[in-house]
């Protein structure tokens, strides 16, 4: 079976390898010269938008999956006239665009911070009067990574500030004082068969996750099955998705959700019995989804414009490394460490290791 997958950054090289045991071979589109994922599969350098490559693709591939939500829903509807796509181009409209995926929350029933869709100033000036201050503004598609959005303190933050994020259509959040950030990856098979990884919670540097440690019987994690389960079964959600919640008042207000391989679960590769990434291609595939069960207790670090020196990354027991062979820049992801120990004692004390390696 031969993939496709439209974007060629980290996720898609570690769909590859994950994959590349089943005896699946891939195609990624990626208009990027240097696309980390190329070294696994054919690279077909060309917009996402291009669709003579985008035909070619689907010519190639026996299905077609997408490893980013900026990829245009428009570039998912045209694939799939030609091959089947997972998941599908009206789960990615909703999913890249943050009114769309608020307003869809409110319709389940699951509970988020307050919000408001925002067109201009002055859509901006009389939001901040009905939510109040601090709130967040974010742009309402292409925001990652604390990119797109600026946080609002005071009155003087409010100023000019649609403006200062590209005067396009924005989405206004009301603060949440919450007491953590956790995140849930969940999978769906074309049969409708749904499985959960563990509750994983997640600490953020800058708007960029730092680490992610799993849960072992968190409380929350029904509910958090349970808020997953409803956008999942109103999108016949097919492949991972990633949903991210705050922890408000012993219950959860919804993030956002990720139609793909997420980051905070990274951890599954070494730490769960079938890892994100081949659950991803199993459910795409139609093949039987693996366990999530948990093996011991796991964290991921990551490594944000440089990757430590790989001697000393390794030599540190139950610490397992994952070079994306991407450019050093500063503020980018460029790989991460996962670490599987058998107690969580233990796993605090390695995470401090490695810790200790970014910090130098």
């Amino acid at each position: 079976m031969k993939i496709g997958v439209i974007g060629g950054g980290q996720l898609g090289r570690m769909l590859a390898l994950a994959g590349t045991p089943l005896g699946m071979n891939f195609a990624f589109l990626d208009p990027a010269p240097d696309a980390c994922a190329a070294a696994l599969g054919e690279h077909l350098r060309a917009d996402y938008g291009d669709q003579d490559h985008l035909r070619q693709l689907a010519d190639e591939v026996d299905l077609v999956t997408f490893e980013f939500e900026s990829v245009p829903a428009e570039t998912v509807a045209f694939l799939s006239q030609f091959v089947p796509v997972y998941p599908s181009a009206e789960a990615l409209r909703i999913a890249r665009d943050r009114w769309f995926e608020k307003s869809m929350f409110k319709d389940l029933g699951i509970p988020t911070p307050a919000f408001a869709d925002i067109q201009s100033q002055a859509d901006l000036d009389a939001a901040v009067v009905t939510i109040g201050l601090p709130a967040v503004l974010k742009t309402r598609t292409l925001g990652y990574d604390g990119k797109g959005q600026k946080v609002l303190r005071t009155p003087a933050d409010v100023a000019d500030t649609f403006a200062e994020l590209g005067s396009v259509a924005c989405l206004l959040e009301g603060f949440v004082p919450f007491t953590g950030e956790v995140s849930l990856i969940a999978v769906r098979g074309r049969d409708g068969e749904t499985r959960f990884y563990p509750l994983v919670h997640n600490t953020h540097d800058n708007g960029i996750l730092r680490l992610s440690i799993a849960s072992t019987d968190h409380p929350l994690q029904a509910l958090a099955e349970d808020y997953a389960g409803r956008v999942l079964k109103k999108l016949d959600y097919v492949g991972v998705l990633a949903f991210e919640y705050f922890e408000v008042d012993g219950g959860l207000k919804a993030n956002e959700i990720a139609p793909r391989v997420h980051n905070s679960g990274h951890w599954t590769t070494e730490g769960a019995e079938c890892s994100q990434f081949e659950n991803h291609l199993r459910a795409v595939a139609g093949l039987p989804l693996g366990s999530t069960a948990k093996i011991g207790e796991s964290a991921m670090l990551n490594f944000i414009g440089e990757v430590p020196a790989v001697d000393k990354v390794i030599a540190i027991d139950d610490c397992h490394l994952h070079h994306y062979g991407k450019a050093f820049k500063v503020g980018r992801k460029v790989g991460h460490a996962t670490l599987r120990c058998v107690d969580r004692a233990t796993l605090d004390q390695q995470i401090k290791k490695v810790e200790a390696l970014i910090k130098t």
